[in-house]
């Protein structure tokens, strides 16, 4: 799993849909996921700490977890079907957890309003994410294809104290 954070929203320019963007701890990989109007303001009031004069749904689902003593441990973005994004909420009451399924829209809100850190499955990432610094993956494809051009045999073998030449 990778962990990921909230870059920020964007609008598609063609549909004007909302979108939001996850972004890797290099910030060489970037996760767009399209989300409604609604969940796209819950998360900018999120991101803008904003505080509603009386609680939203999230706001609420929140309230209602740390009144329980629950704590989000994590949300998980694992899988993509057709399109669509599926995600969970990994809960803890306790020495009990479960996971909840979640639309991966719902559980970054949440997740922004529990200072709970997002994973994504490393499929997910590499099915659906964007690079966003080409030349950075060029280089480090590049470094290692020289890597690789320079690598010798031996230096694949790692020599133990053993006197007989076995390998270890």
């Amino acid at each position: 799993m990778i962990e990921m954070k909230v870059a920020g929203i964007a609008l598609d320019a063609s549909t004007r849909n909302p979108i939001v963007l996850l972004r890797d701890g290099t910030e060489r990989r970037a996760l767009p996921i399209y989300i409604g109007q609604d969940q796209a303001k819950a998360i900018i009031s999120a991101l803008e700490n904003h505080q509603p004069p009386r609680p939203l749904t999230h706001d609420l689902t929140v309230s209602i977890l740390e009144s329980l003593s629950g704590v989000l441990e994590k949300v998980v973005i694992h899988s993509l079907q057709d399109n669509t994004f599926y995600a969970v909420l990994i809960m803890k009451q306790g020495e009990t957890r479960k996971e909840i399924d979640a639309r991966p829209s719902d559980a970054i809100a949440i997740a922004l309003r529990t200072n709970s850190p997002i994973w994504v499955m490393e499929e997910v990432v590499a099915d659906a994410s964007i690079p966003v610094d080409q030349d950075a993956d060029e280089a480090e494809r590049q470094a290692f294809r020289d890597f690789i051009s320079k690598l010798r045999p031996e230096d694949l073998i790692k020599r133990g104290g053993s006197s007989t030449g076995e390998l270890s």
